[in-house]
């Protein structure tokens, strides 16, 4: 067999494991939102990511309930399909303001990005809320 052929086998089996690792991660983080909606009916949910050519890349969830409290908040870094979220539980009960305080986020570039974009997609979902709630009530929002 030349070469040619072993090397595009090669290359094909390479692509085919990296189709399965992607659709086991999605199956992962498709199990992760679902079990985030079945455990908090109230509140907001952010989601971020800070995507790295060549270092870690970094997705975080972030759940927070009305009164901006922490209530949640998941990580998953790696530079692989095999990463996992991991729960960071010393975070749960503080102000959401205070995580951008907070070493883990400062220190840590991808990280601090991630939770950037999470908080804003919470004020977003705040800002919709509170215009639905106003038009609801037949007030100007």
């Amino acid at each position: 067999m030349p070469l040619w052929q072993i090397g595009l086998l090669l290359l094909g089996a390479v692509w085919l494991l990296q189709a399965i690792g992607t659709w086991l991660q999605m199956r992962h983080y498709r199990e992760v939102m679902g079990s985030i909606h079945e455990r908090w009916t109230d509140g907001y949910m952010g989601v971020g990511n800070a995507r790295s050519s060549l270092g870690r890349g970094v997705i975080l969830i972030l759940v927070v309930g009305p009164d901006d409290t922490v209530r949640d908040l998941l990580v998953m870094e790696g530079r692989s399909v095999f990463a996992k979220f991991s729960r960071l539980d010393q975070f749960q009960g503080r102000d959401v303001g205070s995580l951008l305080e907070n070493e883990a986020f400062a220190t840590q570039r991808g990280r601090r990005q991630a939770l950037e974009q999470a908080i804003q997609q919470i004020e977003k979902a705040k800002l919709r809320k509170g215009e639905a709630t106003a038009a609801l009530q037949g007030q100007p929002a």
